[in-house]
C-alpha cells in the first residue's frame, strides 16, 4: 500500500478532527496515511521529544509518495509550509486543499511559494479523485 503523508495543522480539537476526517477518507481510495497529530506526536521521552518527532516525521516524508496539505486559514500554518517545501525540493507530488473561501485577491488563493508548489484542491472530493488517478 502506498502512503500519503497528511500535512496540517494539529494545534485545536478542531484541526486534530478534521485531520481524523480527511485521513479516513484518503484511506477509502486505498492508501495508507501518515499523520503526525497521531503517528509521531505521541512521544513519552520529553528531553528529546523534539528530535524525535522530527525525525519520525521526516522519514515518513522520505518514505511516502505523495503529500496532502491542508491549506486553510488565513495564513498556511508554518509547519505545514516547511513540510510542503520539503516535498517539493524531493521531487514528491503535492495536493494542497483549502476549502477555506478566503483568498489573497489578485495574488491567489495562498501564499504564491506555496501556490506554486502544490496542485490544488477547492474541496475533498476534488482530492480523493487526484489520489485516485495515482
Amino acid at each position: 500500500m502506498r502512503s500519503v503523508y497528511l500535512a496540517a495543522p494539529l494545534f485545536s480539537d478542531a484541526e486534530k478532527e478534521f485531520n481524523c476526517k480527511l485521513r479516513d477518507e484518503i484511506k477509502k481510495t486505498g492508501h495508507d496515511v501518515f499523520l503526525p497529530q497521531e503517528d509521531s506526536n505521541n512521544i513519552k521521552d520529553i528531553k528529546n521529544r523534539q528530535d524525535i518527532i522530527f525525525s519520525k516525521n521526516i522519514a515518513a516524508m522520505d518514505t511516502s509518495f505523495v503529500m496532502v496539505a491542508v491549506l486553510d486559514g488565513a495564513d498556511v500554518d508554518s509547519g505545514t509550509a516547511w513540510e510542503i517545501g520539503y516535498a517539493y525540493s524531493k521531487g514528491m507530488p503535492v495536493f494542497g486543499l483549502r476549502t477555506d473561501f478566503r483568498t489573497l485577491g489578485i495574488e491567489g488563493m495562498v501564499n504564491l511559494m506555496i501556490e506554486r508548489s502544490v496542485t490544488m484542491c477547492g474541496s475533498i472530493q476534488e482530492l480523493l479523485n487526484h489520489l485516485k488517478s495515482l
